[in-house]
């Protein structure tokens, strides 16, 4: 589990009434407060956000290596294929 950092930052905003009732209102209902309700809601759009501008950019050299890779005969991997073949423990009963 994840050690958290004390927060030592504060962040002021003005919104309506009627934006902090429903604020106020949706936290209760996540039983949370108003402060984390408002942070994690905010975390997870800024991690949305930031998640769809992530790219990789190779230059043409690289970027036909990268497709004669995907369009190339996949490499035999005999270790994978025989654990794929396995039963697994939770099909296999009681653990001996």
């Amino acid at each position: 589990m994840p050690v958290a950092a004390p927060r030592t930052e504060k962040l002021d905003l003005r919104l309506t009434a009627a934006a902090k009732q429903t604020l106020h209102a949706a936290a209760a209902a996540a039983r949370r407060s108003v402060s984390e309700f408002v942070l994690d809601s905010a975390l997870a759009r800024a991690e949305e956000t930031l998640s769809m501008r992530r790219h990789f950019g190779l230059d043409a050299q690289k970027w036909e290596a990268f497709i004669a890779a995907l369009d190339g005969e996949p490499r035999e991997l005999p270790k994978l294929e025989s654990l794929l073949k396995s039963t697994s423990v939770f099909e296999g009963g009681a653990i001996k």
